[in-house]
Formats: C-alpha cells, sequence, structure tokens
C-alpha cells in the first residue's frame, strides 16, 4: 500500500515539474525548445489560423482568414468581434503573434497553406483595405501576413493554372460575371502568388497523398519519427497506401457551373504524426448531405478511412452542420476537439451530440473552442458548458519530444500578452 502511494506521489511530482518547465495558468507561455511540437490555434474572431512550429524550428501556417468587412453578418451577434481589439487589421494580429511565438529572431514561414478560397480562410478584397505601395497588392489575409513575414513556400489547391474544375480566366467570369467582391479578391490573390514567385517565393499545388512536400527543413534526421502526410487536396483523397491518391469527385463540367464540388469540398487536408501523436485537420471540408446533394459531396468520410485514430481533431467547417459526421467521429475517435470557431453556426447542435456521444466511441474527450458565443449557449444550452473544458482563446496543443504526451495550452485572446489562461494536460497519445 505504502509503495503504491510513493509511486503516486513521485508520478505527481514528475508531471508537476514538467507542467512548470512546460506552461503554467498566469505565467508567460515558456519558449518552444527542440523537439516540442507546437501547434498553435489563432484566434482574430475573423476566420482560421493555425501557426505551426515544427520539431526542428520548421515553421508553418495553415490559412489566414479575414472577412469581408462589408459581409452583412460580421458585426451581428452572429459572429465574433475581433480581438484582440480593431487597432490592427486580423492580418497584422496574425502576424504579430507569429513574431512573438516564432522561434528565430527574424521571422520567416518556411510554408504557408491555405486549405481554400473563402474569406475567413485566405482573405477579401474590400474598398478600405490597405494596399501595398510596392506593387499595388491588397493587404488582406495571406496577402497582408505575407508583406510582414516573408513565406518560402506556398501551397495551396491549384497553383499555377489553378485549372480544376475549369481555368483561371473561365473560372472568373462564372463566379463573377460582373465586378463583385469575390472576383476582386481572386484578382488579388492570384496577382500576389504571381508577384512573389518573381521575387523568389516559391509556390506549388498541395499533392495528395505525399508524405514529402512538407519535410522539416533544418535537421530532419533528428526527428525521423515526425511526418507530414497529405490527406487531400481538390478532388484527390491518399490511396491509404504509398503516396498515391484516388479521384473521388466525377470529372467537372465546365458548361455547367454547379456541376462541380463547392469550394469547401475541395478544401485541403493534413495528417500530422510525431512517433505516436496524430494531428488531423481539414479546412472547411463537408461530410453531411443535404437534400439534393450528390453523394460525393461526403468527402470526410473516404477520408477518416485512410486517416484512421487521431490524438486531435480540428472540427471541419468550424463544426458547421454539414460537416464533423458519424463515421468520422467513430473513426478519428479523437481525445481533443479544437473548434476554430467565429460564428453562432459553430458547432451545430448536432454536431456537437456526434462529438461527445459515448455511443460513437467509448472514453473521455475534450473539446476546445477558440470562441463560443452567447448565441450558442441561448440556442444549444446547458450542452456547452458540459462539453467544453475551454469556450475562449487561442489554443496551443504542445507536443513533447518524442509525441509521448502533449498538452492543451490556452492563451489569452483578448490583449497582446497572450498569458496563459488554463492548462489541460499532460495526454498520453493513444498509439503509445
Amino acid at each position: 500500500m505504502y509503495k503504491g502511494v510513493l509511486v503516486l506521489l513521485l508520478l505527481s511530482c514528475t508531471n508537476s515539474r514538467l507542467l512548470a518547465q512546460v506552461a503554467e495558468p498566469g505565467a508567460v507561455l515558456p519558449d518552444w525548445q527542440a523537439g516540442y511540437l507546437d501547434l498553435h490555434h489563432i484566434n482574430t474572431g475573423r476566420g482560421s489560423a493555425a501557426f505551426y512550429i515544427l520539431p526542428d524550428g520548421t515553421t508553418m501556417l495553415v490559412d489566414a482568414g479575414e472577412m469581408d468587412i462589408h459581409d452583412g453578418r460580421t458585426f451581428t451577434p452572429r459572429n465574433s468581434q475581433l480581438l484582440p481589439d480593431d487597432s490592427k487589421k486580423p492580418y497584422e494580429w496574425i502576424a504579430a503573434y507569429i513574431k512573438r511565438f516564432h522561434p528565430a529572431p527574424k521571422p520567416v514561414l518556411d510554408y504557408a497553406l491555405i486549405t481554400h478560397f473563402h474569406d475567413d480562410h485566405f482573405g477579401a478584397w474590400y474598398p478600405e483595405m490597405p494596399v501595398s505601395k510596392k506593387d499595388a497588392i491588397g493587404l488582406t489575409g495571406i496577402t497582408g501576413v505575407a508583406s510582414l513575414v516573408p513565406i518560402r513556400m506556398l501551397l495551396d489547391r491549384g497553383y499555377p493554372s489553378y485549372s480544376y474544375p475549369v481555368d483561371k480566366n473561365r473560372w472568373l467570369q462564372q463566379v463573377g460575371k460582373n465586378d463583385t467582391p469575390y472576383r476582386r479578391t481572386m484578382e488579388n490573390y492570384f496577382r500576389f502568388v504571381e508577384q512573389g514567385v518573381k521575387n523568389g517565393m516559391q509556390a506549388a499545388t498541395l499533392k495528395a497523398g505525399s508524405l514529402r512536400q512538407i519535410r522539416l527543413q533544418y535537421n530532419a534526421a533528428a526527428y525521423p519519427q515526425f511526418s507530414v502526410r497529405n490527406l487531400k487536396a481538390n478532388g484527390l483523397i491518399w490511396s491509404g497506401q504509398d503516396s498515391s491518391a484516388v479521384a473521388y469527385f466525377p470529372p467537372a463540367n465546365p458548361e455547367l457551373p454547379f456541376s462541380w464540388p463547392d469550394e469547401n469540398s475541395m478544401s485541403l487536408a493534413l495528417l500530422l504524426q510525431y512517433g505516436p501523436f496524430k494531428y488531423y485537420t481539414g479546412g472547411d471540408n463537408p461530410g453531411v448531405l443535404f437534400y439534393g446533394n450528390p453523394v460525393w459531396r461526403d468527402v470526410e468520410t473516404p477520408m477518416a478511412k485512410v486517416t484512421g485514430r487521431v490524438d486531435v481533431a480540428t472540427l471541419d467547417h468550424h463544426g458547421n452542420r454539414d460537416a464533423v459526421n458519424e463515421f468520422q467521429v467513430k473513426t478519428l475517435q479523437p481525445r481533443v476537439w479544437i473548434g476554430q470557431s467565429w460564428s453562432a453556426d459553430h458547432p451545430g447542435h448536432e454536431v456537437l451530440v456526434r462529438m461527445v456521444s459515448p455511443y460513437l466511441y467509448d472514453g473521455p474527450r475534450d473539446l476546445f473552442a477558440t470562441n463560443m458565443l452567447e448565441a450558442n449557449r441561448l440556442v444549444i444550452g446547458p450542452l456547452i458548458d458540459r462539453s467544453y473544458k475551454s469556450q475562449q482563446g487561442h489554443i496551443l496543443v504542445r507536443v513533447l519530444p518524442g509525441g509521448d504526451r502533449y498538452y492543451v495550452i490556452i492563451l489569452e485572446d483578448k490583449d497582446e500578452t497572450a498569458r496563459i489562461k488554463a492548462v489541460f494536460g499532460p495526454y498520453t497519445a493513444l498509439s503509445k
């Protein structure tokens, strides 16, 4: 009996010391160290942005949302407010966050990935946005971040021809026959990419199935247990074997503008693995079919089949009602769910029920949201408070060297201190 108590005390002391090294509530976040995998989910209230520091110091930005300020719902109770405040544009807050936590004295993004072309993931053109004096590119979302933090490699779903589902010029004609904000957004993005490549930035389409396109840049030999698998790009989904991918969507018919998948369905998706630790993120990929939807609009099911269980999963489409389907929940079975939320639609009530249901998978699961609005609480009710460990703040997943254990750390989002609000863990990787 006494031996058992002693073991528990020793474990408790070890965990306390480890926690002090990783993070303590009320303190400033200890710096990233070689061997850590830090997955920051940045909250500006204007869309998705995630900043990854990989074990050797390689850095990656996944999305840089900045919603159109003229969207009718942006300043209503249906949407979150701009955080920390409106003294900066969303892209400036994202860049400031990256600079604060970047491991290098002169921050550069080794990779920037845009999951798909919606404003809450890559920025929106609007008349009042700042414009760079050098090349007249509108600064919003990813174009704004790149003006403050250089990007070495840009990955999206279509470079260089942007020919899927139809060629770039025809696509622009069909998404905006008139001079629409979305057409201007895409034209601004294309100019940004073209100018960036001329100035030395690399760009490429994400290769579905690849295990080598996103790699450690500084000391890969020290971390052979780390990898990034490209799960999906456009209609190509990893086969589950070697680096091959299979075409999931039917051929597009350029003569029928709505015969191809919508933009959400073409989102990119990744699986990060560090030893036994696995992390899934998939943009706005949908999985729930509504009336009249073709069966192939459910892309979560074929992805889940090759992904299997993970430790941490971000919510597809922010947890909106057309995503996080039953098959995905019972297949991925994450210990931690992360919602990059900004709307009263995040999460849908039925989505939350699926995530917490013991009938879909056994065992505990912890839910975290960057923003939980009062509108959600009014509609969904007490299930929100019963289910979520944290409902507000930047969300950092800090994976310790080797991937055996990890913490979820909530950082203050209402000021620039980013002080630690709460710490959860240590969690043990599921396949450990």
